[in-house]
């Protein structure tokens, strides 16, 4: 990454404004998934070391205006119990409360925000609103990976207002996401799942200028195989994204790249636990029955590939794997991943939910925190919260 870092900005003594992503799931107060909280320590723990005062702000959810539910006080409390020391709260994000409990830190200190979108002028980038939080601070860090493709007031706003460096879970990110494309160790396989064809097509088309192999699995592939002719049922299906499946196809074998569709797939009328289910080739899913997860079959094959590969990039689940007879699909392709010698690189949330329900996160080598923002980067789209960032 060609941008300055924590490492190259004297924090000693100084007030660093910290935006994180801590946008964890909660359950009754209690925060049910720490790894993204877990991913900001190393960050958190240099500026602690180096005598800085950490100020941090973080987005929680999605409310519209204050909401009880979307407060911040068990991610506090969750952080004060992994850094082992206190970390003090305010129920504000800016203004007098915030100032006076700034003015009161000491080297080492750390302070969170009230919830960043609890005022509407986050998300609008309101100048006055970054212009507050940076009067709060003497440096700005961004290591918030998993938001840097919004243009928001905490992340890019702050920046017009203060020297602003990436922390290391955001360094990580960009080198290990930007590395798999500009070197990647071959065969270079790519595994890409979930419901749309749509929300891919410019990852699609960047990762056919770099992979050896490309698997398709998810609901996106029943677009994929109308446009090679066949009949999907009532099966997912993005009739306007036919032609670009068309030329995926043509393209991956102008150029030489193994593009494996589904040969066979799980089926069922309904989306339920007790819907009746039943295995049938491509060739034959009848009116009505729609295709829910791979097939033993493709399962196999896309085993194989897995197998024989020295770089694997994996987004997007292979079927509806929250329903445990659709899961089999998921469940074994992400065994597969964990199993192999690969480098595996695995981004979005319900391919990381995946990998949770199936307790093989610590079996890959590397999980992007931020599953709009990976793909973003991979697409070769600028990420707004890193082009704000001072250069080297």
């Amino acid at each position: 990454m060609n941008k300055k870092t924590v490492r190259d900005i004297d924090v000693s003594n100084k007030r660093v404004l910290v935006r994180v992503d801590f946008n964890v799931p909660l359950s009754n107060g209690i925060v049910t998934d720490n790894s993204r909280i877990k991913a900001a320590l190393p960050t958190l723990e240099y500026l602690i070391n180096h005598g800085a005062k950490v100020i941090l702000m973080s987005h929680l959810g999605r409310p519209k205006g204050f909401d009880d539910k979307y407060k911040l006080d068990p991610v506090a409390q969750t952080l004060a119990d992994l850094l082992g020391r206190e970390v003090k709260k305010v129920d504000a994000i800016v203004g007098n409360e915030v100032k006076e409990a700034v003015d009161k830190m000491g080297p080492g200190d750390v302070l969170l925000l009230e919830n960043l979108r609890f005022d509407e002028r986050e998300k609008k980038n309101d100048p006055e609103f970054a212009r507050a939080l940076a009067n709060l601070a003497d440096i700005y860090v961004n290591d918030a990976f998993g938001a840097s493709h919004r243009a928001h007031a905490s992340i890019v706003g702050v920046s017009q207002y203060l020297p602003a460096v990436a922390g290391f879970l955001l360094e990580k990110e960009v080198d290990t996401l930007t590395s798999i494309l500009e070197k990647p160790e071959r065969p270079f396989v790519a595994v890409l799942g979930g419901s749309k064809v749509s929300d891919k097509i410019g990852v699609i088309d960047k990762l056919l200028d770099v992979v050896d192999a490309l698997l398709i699995g998810g609901g996106m592939a029943f677009t994929f195989l109308k446009a090679k002719g066949y009949e999907v049922g009532s099966s997912l299906l993005e009739e306007d994204k036919i032609d670009f499946c068309l030329q995926v196809i043509k393209k991956a074998e102008q150029k030489d790249i193994a593009l494996y569709l589904p040969s066979d797939v799980v089926i069922a009328q309904e989306i339920s636990p007790d819907a009746e289910a039943m295995v049938v080739s491509v060739s034959a899913i009848p009116q009505g029955w729609m295709g829910l997860d791979i097939g033993p079959d493709t399962i196999l094959v896309y085993q194989g590939v897995i197998k024989s590969a020295k770089t694997v990039f994996w987004n997007g689940p292979m079927g509806v794997f929250e329903i445990d007879q659709f899961s089999r699909g998921t469940e074994e392709i992400a065994k597969a991943i964990a199993q192999s010698d690969a480098v595996s690189i695995v981004g979005g949330g319900d391919s990381i939910a995946a990998l949770k329900k199936f307790h093989l996160e610590d079996k890959i080598s590397f999980i992007s925190t931020g599953g709009g923002a990976s793909l973003e980067l991979i697409e070769g789209k600028p990420l707004p919260g890193v082009e704000a960032l001072m250069s080297r």
